[in-house]
């Protein structure tokens, strides 16, 4: 039997680009989650805050939701040492601010906007990705 993972990726890749579509065309704005996220930690989306806490908290809800309906939480297989998942989450909250947005900002919505600062981006958080994983993993032994 075939591994229904990618199946789950297709939905949700579709999923992210119908909301940013959607957020685009409603708000005439970029749905980028660290810009969101980074205006209200910040202060400099006290204009839009209602809005800004409504799309976190779909982001938070919405697979509690789906973990209550399926009955399963997802398993990540990647690592159990929560320190390496702290660290991981600061180092990519530190990126998001170095570059200027995140995968949601730059990649779907930039790229597909034809954006080559989008586009740029997205490269090399791939490639850093790519880089990460061969040392973290396949190198150090760390996850």
């Amino acid at each position: 039997m075939m591994e229904a993972d990618w199946i789950w990726g297709l939905i949700g890749g579709g999923l992210i680009g119908t909301g940013g579509a959607i957020y685009l065309l409603g708000n005439g704005r970029i749905m980028g989650a660290s810009g969101i996220l980074g205006g209200l930690v910040d202060g400099s989306g006290r204009s839009t805050a209602a809005e800004r806490i409504a799309f976190i908290t779909g982001v938070v809800l919405v697979p509690f939701a789906l973990w209550m309906i399926m009955g399963e939480a997802p398993k990540t297989h990647l690592t159990s040492d929560i320190s390496v998942i702290i660290a991981a989450g600061l180092l990519v909250g530190l990126g998001t601010r170095i570059a200027n947005g995140c995968t949601s900002g730059h990649g779907v919505c930039g790229i597909s906007r034809l954006s080559l600062r989008g586009l740029f981006a997205t490269l090399i958080y791939i490639f850093a990705g790519g880089v990460t994983v061969t040392l973290f993993r396949h190198i150090w032994g760390l996850i």
